[in-house]
């Protein structure tokens, strides 16, 4: 890899180990079925879309690219997923982005780690993988993903972008911190503060004034898992900072109102959320 292209992404080094994932999930993971009948779906009429391998820094990771079929290089926005991995409902994310002329791109973020979707309890997904996914390994990946999109062709990492949702909107949050070279991110209901470990060495609220690009963070009222207090902090640690970034608080709104295939799924908010969404990377140059 060109010097050059190691400075714009660099990659932390990582010894070569077997990864538990080299394929994607098919359908929905086991543990939100069966999926509610509102479920979105998004064809891929016009779009190249489908499963590709992205060379990280210790073997490749599976990940879902949408974009359109035609034209390019397209804007980019990196799709991390929530803490079902990348199954249907995130695939579908990247179709709809891709409709509207990015290059969206999500990468199993756990591969290493283990596959979800043949899982059906949500304590069993946390405790044999997502516990043991560590930030660094995610920050190296996103980059390393950014950087595919670049050596396509088909990507203009110039104006990069990222959302995620649930576990993915906490990893939106340290992304902007880390690199310097994204444009804008959108953070969906991603927990905000939390106890810190050797895999998890700081929080979204942690990072408040390192913030390289700014963020808008999408949360609900009603969401027992990310109380209202600690949305405060997050907005009074940006404030503190001069950050541009801007949380928007549903009122009675539940976690997981964007996710279409739940019971969660709050139409109106997320249809806000996601013309907020596509305000914000217009806006910051993402589009």
């Amino acid at each position: 890899m060109p010097e050059e292209t190691q400075q714009q992404f660099p990659q932390r080094g990582f010894t070569r180990r077997e990864f538990l994932m080299t394929t994607l999930a098919t359908g929905f993971t086991l543990a939100v079925r069966p999926v509610s009948a509102q479920t979105i779906t998004t064809d891929t009429v016009g779009l190249e879309a489908g499963e590709v391998k992205i060379p990280v820094a210790d073997g490749e990771i599976p990940a879902y690219r949408a974009m359109p079929a035609t034209g390019g290089p397209f804007p980019v926005v990196l799709v991390v997923q929530e803490i079902f991995g990348v199954h249907e409902h995130i695939k579908d994310i990247c179709r709809r982005l891709a409709k509207l002329g990015y290059l969206a791109v999500a990468p199993e973020l756990y591969a290493r780690q283990g596959d979800v979707s043949q899982m059906s309890d949500i304590n069993e997904i946390i405790t044999k993988v997502v516990s043991k996914v560590p930030d660094a390994q995610v920050m190296s990946d996103l980059d390393a993903t950014a950087q595919w999109a670049r050596e396509s062709g088909k990507g203009d990492v110039e104006r990069l972008g990222i959302t995620g949702f649930c576990w993915g909107g906490r990893i939106v949050w340290l992304y902007a911190a880390h690199n310097p070279r994204l444009k804008a991110g959108v953070a969906w209901y991603g927990r905000l503060v939390g106890q810190t470990s050797e895999l998890l060495p700081k929080h979204p609220i942690d990072v408040a004034a390192e913030l390289k690009a700014p963020v808008l963070g999408l949360y609900g009222g009603a969401d027992t898992g990310i109380p209202n207090e600690t949305v405060e902090q997050m907005r009074a640690a940006l404030k503190a900072a001069g950050s541009p970034s801007e949380i928007v608080l549903y009122p009675d709104t539940p976690h997981g109102f964007f996710a279409d295939y739940r019971q969660s799924y709050r139409k109106e908010q997320a249809e806000d959320g996601w013309q907020r969404l596509l305000a914000w990377f217009k806006q910051h140059g993402v589009v």
